[in-house]
C-alpha cells in the first residue's frame, strides 16, 4: 500500500550485456532497441504477459517489470 503522498509509476527494467537501462513502458523500449537487439518483438512481449512475478528472459536480455516510488510534487507527506 502506498501512503498519502506517494505515487506508483510503473518502470520497466532492460538488462542486456551486463548493462541496465530504466524505461517508462514496453513501448519505450522499442524507441532504444530493435527486436533484433532483445531477441523479440513488441508484439510478442506484450503478448508473454511481462510481471513484477514473471520476467521475461533469453540469451539477448532480461526484461522486468516493477514499480518506481516516487513523492508527490507537493511533497504532502
Amino acid at each position: 500500500m502506498v501512503k498519502k503522498g506517494k505515487q506508483e509509476r510503473t518502470v520497466i527494467h532492460l538488462e542486456m550485456n551486463g548493462e541496465h537501462y530504466y524505461l517508462g513502458s514496453l513501448a519505450a523500449i522499442y524507441q532504444f532497441f530493435d527486436s533484433k537487439t532483445l531477441g523479440i518483438s513488441y508484439g510478442s512481449l506484450r503478448n508473454f504477459g511481462l510481471s513484477h512475478e514473471k520476467p521475461y528472459q533469453n540469451k539477448h536480455c532480461i526484461i522486468r517489470k516493477g514499480v518506481l516510488l516516487t513523492i508527490s510534487k507537493k511533497n504532502d507527506q
